[in-house]
């Protein structure tokens, strides 16, 4: 069984090449990505408490959270950081303000930012679009990863951002760059397993990929299912099923007892 990381190992790692982070959903997935070897997991709370979890991911960094609209106060946030840690997490997506942020830390919540193209935070940057194409945009994305650096946390997740940002952001902080769609040049690079998959039936995102089409085979299952299910079907209008190794018999003598017994 190889050993999960540390928070403290994942920073000693900056510099030294990229991680791997998915974000998945289910024990099978999580389990598969623990016999591939992938370091880092954004999960949902349900999956991560679930008490099957770390026996499917034992070495897998994993991390779960709450977009900030539905968190709450700072509070109800960090009794549910508690909770998650308590329940078999290693750390807290936080999309909040800074001073939640600094608020979590302070009780030694291990955080991770987001930066960059943040869904619940969209509309302050033009919607669902890249963030930090001009030399404006990018210097306020560095400055927004060193006053996450500065509050506490030890990690950005950093969304759709150009390379050449990412990568001199990471370069000049020690905060730890997970990168989604933002280049090479930071310290993990992050897909969800439904676009690694082919399982996204909708829009895929420019910088997911592709490795396999489960969409395909599900659809070749679901043809199978329809097909079984109208064969059964066919089979008992026709007396085709049950046959007579799918029934159970009374001995003869036991029958005819039986007929006697409710008057023939």
């Amino acid at each position: 069984m190889r050993k999960r990381p540390t928070v403290a190992d994942l920073r000693a790692d900056k510099g030294r090449g990229q991680k791997t982070m998915l974000r998945y959903f289910t024990l099978d997935e999580a389990a598969a990505a623990e016999a591939a070897g992938i370091d880092i997991a954004s999960v949902p709370p349900d999956l991560v408490t679930d008490p099957r979890y770390r026996q499917a991911a034992p070495g897998v960094f994993s991390m779960t959270g709450k977009a900030h609209p539905e968190a709450g106060t700072p509070d109800d946030y960090l009794r549910f950081c508690g909770q998650m840690l308590q329940g078999g997490a290693d750390a807290l997506y936080c999309s909040g303000s800074l001073q939640t942020v600094e608020y979590l830390a302070r009780e030694f919540i291990p955080v991770v930012g987001h930066v960059g193209l943040v869904p619940s935070r969209a509309t302050f940057t033009g919607g669902f679009r890249a963030v930090g194409k001009t030399a404006q945009g990018a210097i306020a994305l560095f400055e927004e990863c060193r006053r996450y650096q500065d509050a506490g946390a030890f990690a950005v997740e950093i969304e759709v951002v150009p390379v050449e940002v990412a990568t001199a952001i990471s370069t000049r902080l020690d905060i730890l760059l997970w990168s989604m769609g933002a280049g090479p040049g930071c310290d993990a690079q992050y897909l969800f397993a439904e676009d690694i998959l082919g399982e996204n039936r909708g829009h895929l995102p420019r910088h997911a990929k592709v490795y396999r089409n489960f969409a395909a085979e599900y659809d070749r299952l679901q043809d199978e299912r329809i097909a079984a299910f109208t064969e059964f079907r066919a089979d008992v209008a026709s007396g085709a099923f049950p046959e007579p190794r799918h029934v159970v018999t009374m001995d003869p003598d036991q029958h005819e007892a039986f007929l006697k017994g409710i008057g023939g």
